[in-house]
């Protein structure tokens, strides 16, 4: 029975000798007849797979990934002051934009703000020749494994359209986020963990909150499950003291028959699956999720190759490790956000506030780059590093820089992609992205290829209508790739 087009529960008599048995049994007598279908094939292998939502999924053509790690800089970092150099920003300092830059619309509307330098100091590194700024001297250590992608360019203006559109690819809040449309295209590779996880660097509200991570109009089993800050990601994962796990299990086969029974009557309310199947996963989840978010067993190398021996860099390494732990053991999509609260946005003193969150994350993600690739995992593991815009090369408060979704950059490293190179271009001042322009559409795009899906043909029928995770646009960049 689909979700998006449910059967009426008492269907014609004449229509039920056109339909199987099983037909006949969920859409006859108000469906109850499935319910001793269900309890006669629950313990079925092949129906417990076909009635797994999130059973794994062949992909449409050949993948070179198999996990996506998504770094996210909440507020947006200055791609001007990391990865995309502009000599002309400095000699035009504090003076006004030149008139053939074109009309300049930024969040605040400051239009007439002179130019702001940048004080950074600037390097090439690998045998590609990747120009980095000393805000990133670990992942400069990697260059040759990132291509960096510096013509994206993005619809939403602000903080709540921009970050709606990297997650769901819509600057409108419903859709389904990225990381729903892979656990919905592929399904999870372990079935006693989430497919799709999320963690942040602090207790601030990410902005859109759940909805970023959220199944939209999908079931609800696809979303984001997220992880808690601290030494317990998952809380209530150990067992009471005193109940057996056979006392649990009857526990729970009880609570799923009075939810099945509940859920008949009310197909389109996808909350309910998701629930029956969080309580089940929760119960498997007892026995492996313990020992998959347990650092203990980590080596102090490991743990200072992450930074989890210092104050500053702690939070974000036990994030990248734990993100390390969980695609090792089949977890399809992780997604970090790093600056919850729009911690990178720096419309006034960006020198001090991207300095601080820079010695935060740049150790840990370069640690993991390296432990994923002395692992072997950096080859089927894909991490993307990038915010939901850039920022202006315009001053905004006198040392800071406002929202420019017109042209930033991202990277991409792992699961195929060939390192080493700068893909697309700005304009000289790091405005408007000129060449090689790459949408949030192509973007994601590019992540389902390497994954293998196609955007186009990953589809899920909402209302009667194909919806797909580009809003039927978008591109995959072909050239990101080894071959």
């Amino acid at each position: 029975m689909s979700l998006t087009d449910p059967w009426p529960l008492t269907p014609d008599p004449s229509e039920l000798a056109r339909l199987s048995r099983r037909d006949a049994l969920l859409r006859g007598g108000a469906g109850f007849g499935a319910l001793a279908l269900a309890h006669l094939l629950r313990d079925h292998k092949a129906f417990a797979a076909s009635s797994n939502p999130l059973a794994a999924k062949k992909p449409h053509h050949a993948a070179k990934a198999k996990s996506v790690i998504f770094l996210f800089m909440e507020g947006g970092p200055s791609h001007i002051d990391t990865f995309d150099p502009k000599p002309l920003l400095n000699k035009l300092a504090g003076k006004p934009i030149p008139e053939s830059f074109g009309k300049v619309i930024t969040a605040m509307g400051e239009y007439g703000s002179p130019l702001l330098e940048s004080k950074r100091k600037w390097k090439q590194y690998g045998a590609g020749g990747t120009w980095i700024s000393d805000w990133c001297p670990h992942v400069a250590e990697h260059a040759d494994k990132l291509a960096v992608l510096r013509s994206c360019w993005a619809d939403g203006i602000n903080h709540s359209a921009g970050v709606c559109q990297m997650n769901t690819g819509s600057i409108l809040a419903g859709r389904p986020s990225l990381g729903s449309w892979v656990s919905y295209g592929l399904g999870s590779e372990n079935e006693d963990l989430p497919s799709f996880v999320v963690m942040q660097d602090n207790a601030s509200s990410v902005v859109n909150g759940t909805r970023n991570w959220g199944a939209g109009f999908m079931p609800a089993v696809y979303q984001g499950v997220r992880f808690s800050l601290g030494n317990e990601p998952i809380p209530n994962l150990k067992t009471p003291v005193g109940v057996s796990e056979e006392q649990q299990r009857g526990k729970l086969e009880f609570l799923n028959r009075l939810n099945r029974e509940h859920a008949l009557e009310r197909p389109l309310q996808t909350e309910l699956d998701a629930r029956m199947l969080g309580y089940e996963l929760a119960f498997r989840m007892q026995a492996e999720a313990p020992e998959a978010v347990d650092l203990a067993n980590e080596t102090a190398e490991t743990e200072k190759l992450y930074g989890l021996d210092h104050k500053d860099t702690a939070v974000m390494g036990r994030n990248c490790l734990l993100a390390r732990r969980m695609v090792e053991r089949g977890v399809r999509f992780v997604q970090i956000y790093h600056g919850a609260g729009s911690k990178w946005d720096a419309h006034s003193k960006i020198e001090s506030n991207h300095t601080q969150l820079f010695a935060a994350s740049d150790k840990p993600i370069a640690g993991l780059l390296q432990d994923l690739k002395q692992r072997g995992l950096l080859d089927q593991t894909l991490v993307v590093w990038g915010g939901e815009f850039g920022r202006t090369p315009m001053s905004e408060k006198g040392d800071g820089r406002d929202h420019n979704p017109t042209g930033f950059t991202m990277w991409m490293a792992g699961g195929g992609v060939r390192g080493g190179q700068t893909i697309g271009t700005t304009d000289e001042l790091g405005l408007h992205a000129v060449e090689d322009r790459l949408h949030v559409h192509d973007l994601h795009a590019t992540i389902l290829h390497l994954l293998g899906l196609d955007n186009m043909a990953l589809v899920f029928k909402y209302k009667g209508r194909p919806e797909r995770p580009t809003l039927n646009e978008g591109s995959a960049l072909q050239k990101i790739t080894t071959g």
